[in-house]
C-alpha cells in the first residue's frame, strides 16, 4: 500500500506521485524532521513501521499527540536530523524529508547517515522549495538556496543516483516545489 504522504501545499501526494512504493506489511520508514503534514502518521496508516526524528521536542510531543489521535504507532526520537544512530544500518525501506533539511548546514553528513540506515537501492525522498522560485534581482540563482545541481552533486558524492525528479508548482508558472528520488548505491 502506498502511503499518503504530502510533499507540499498544493502538490499531489504519494497516492498520485507513487515515488515512496509500497510500505505495508511492516516495511520501515522514517521520516527525517516532522513536516506540517506529519507524514509519519501517513506512513504508519498504510502499514509501515513509522519513526519520527525531530530536534525539536515539541514537534516530537505534538507527533506522539497525534499518533495516539489517529490510533497509530510512531517510534519517535527527539535528536539532530543528522544523529540517526538509534536506527540499525541498513534497515530503512524509505526515507522523507519533507521540507525538512533544505537549510541543514552540514548535508554530507546527513546524507551519510542516510546512507547509511538505508536498505541498498530503497528510496530517499527529498522535498523543497524549489531553488528557481527564490530567485529575483537581487539574489541571483545558487545564492540563497541550493541549486539543483548542489543537490545532484551533493547526493552523488554520499553514493545516491537520483532517479526521479519532480518540478511542481502550486500557481503560477514557475515551479515551487523540487521533489528528489535518490536511490541508495552500494552496501
Amino acid at each position: 500500500m502506498v502511503a499518503n504522504i504530502s510533499y507540499g501545499t498544493g502538490i499531489p501526494t504519494d497516492t498520485e506521485l507513487r515515488l515512496s512504493g509500497d510500505v505495508s506489511d511492516g516495511k520501515r520508514a522514517v521520516e527525517l524532521g516532522v513536516s506540517d503534514a506529519y507524514n509519519s502518521i501517513a506512513f504508519a496508516q498504510a502499514g509501515a513501521k513509522a519513526i519520527a526524528v525531530d530536534p525539536d521536542p515539541d514537534r516530537i510531543a505534538e507527533m506522539r499527540s497525534r499518533a495516539e489521535t489517529a490510533e497509530v504507532s510512531v517510534q519517535c526520537h527527539a535528536a539532530d536530523l543528522a544523529d540517526l544512530g538509534e536506527i540499525t544500518s541498513a534497515t530503512i525501506d524509505v526515507v522523507l524529508a519533507s521540507h525538512t533539511i533544505e537549510k541543514v548546514d552540514d548535508l554530507s553528513r546527513l546524507l551519510r547517515q542516510v546512507h547509511r540506515i538505508l536498505i541498498p537501492s530503497m528510496p530517499f525522498l527529498i522535498s523543497l522549495t524549489h531553488p528557481f522560485s527564490v530567485v529575483s534581482d537581487v539574489a541571483p540563482y545558487g545564492t540563497t538556496a541550493r541549486s539543483v545541481s548542489d543537490w545532484f552533486t551533493s547526493l552523488n558524492r554520499a553514493n545516491f543516483r537520483v532517479d526521479q525528479v519532480r518540478e511542481l508548482g502550486d500557481a503560477g508558472p514557475i515551479p515551487s516545489t523540487l521533489i528528489l528520488r535518490a536511490r541508495k548505491e552500494g552496501s
